[in-house]
């Protein structure tokens, strides 16, 4: 191979085998918790100790895996087809990883590693950019690699998340409903540590209230919310729970606005844990849109983003 496309992603069980294993290297990893070797160790089991039987169910729900597995092989065929390169992608805590992917591309004289988290983040994008480049060096290919931090902004991403929306409605007006992007949330110190993720996520958010407006998509109201808070520390907000007590009686449509692929964080937490939640406020209608996927406009971003990763 002259050259191939490798996408990048954190990954989840592809059976319920390896619910552990995800758990174990996620909690593990530096760029998550961020305390000594000894402590975080200690906090790792902790957590995948309190969290493996839950996490295990909740897969169990899904099917026996995470969906981001089948998602992410969709999207590759499609890339590789509108891109006539092999395509590849790694994953960061479960297989397969991308010191066993980086092994097939030796050959290879460009590969362009593109992240699938369109906003930068110590937690995401450096993480991957780990295992990419450790790996890398220790086959000695690190030369050959280009990779991007971010594509928040891209058109042609972004009219694949007004497209989702749109889908989303269905036959049903926006004027009906109040849209929420729901984000991941993050530790506020890492935000506070200079984490680009929050400004990035805000500025998408602007960037498509002007983009749904042209789209004819006039909103009761737009809000920006987060979703995932762990522990008692502070996180990211508005949180996501509490924006839902604001909307009692109200009809709301959730868009998962940091994540290009669905997951166990969409399928399972926004579409089936926050909806009881939501049920539970008195919410008169609760949607949750796809995230792009393999939705032809997000296959064009990923393209163009090749494109210009090979004019460098």
């Amino acid at each position: 191979m002259k050259e191939a496309i490798l996408l990048l992603n954190m990954g989840g069980p592809n059976n319920l085998n390896e619910v552990r294993l995800f758990l174990k290297n996620m909690f593990n990893d530096p760029r998550i918790i961020s305390a000594p070797a000894p402590i975080r160790k200690m906090i790792a089991w902790w957590i995948i100790r309190s969290r493996e039987e839950e996490a295990t169910e909740n897969y169990r729900r899904l099917g026996g895996k995470s969906p981001i597995i089948g998602y992410t092989q969709k999207l590759v065929e499609k890339l590789q087809k509108a891109t006539g390169i092999p395509v590849f992608f790694a994953m960061r805590y479960t297989p397969p990883f991308t010191e066993e992917v980086l092994k097939k591309l030796k050959s290879c004289e460009r590969i362009y590693a593109i992240p699938l988290y369109p906003h930068h983040s110590v937690t995401t994008t450096e993480s991957s950019f780990d295992a990419l480049f450790e790996a890398a060096e220790k086959i000695g290919i690190q030369e050959k690699i280009r990779t991007i931090d971010h594509y928040h902004l891209d058109r042609s991403y972004n009219a694949a998340v007004i497209d989702r929306i749109k889908e989303a409605l269905a036959n049903e007006k926006a004027q009906q409903f109040e849209l929420i992007f729901s984000a991941h949330g993050l530790p506020q110190k890492v935000i506070e540590k200079g984490d680009l993720y929050q400004k990035q996520i805000e500025a998408q958010v602007a960037y498509l209230k002007k983009a749904l407006e042209e789209a004819g998509l006039d909103f009761a109201a737009v809000h920006l919310a987060y979703q995932s808070r762990v522990g008692p520390m502070a996180w990211t907000k508005p949180y996501l729970d509490e924006t839902l007590k604001t909307l009692s009686g109200k009809r709301v449509l959730l868009y998962p606005i940091s994540f290009t692929i669905d997951n166990s964080e969409t399928e399972f937490e926004l579409d089936i844990e926050y909806r009881e939640i939501a049920k539970t406020l008195g919410i008169e209608s609760y949607i949750v849109a796809k995230a792009p996927n393999d939705h032809p406009r997000f296959v064009e971003a990923l393209k163009g983003i090749w494109e210009g990763l090979r004019g460098t």
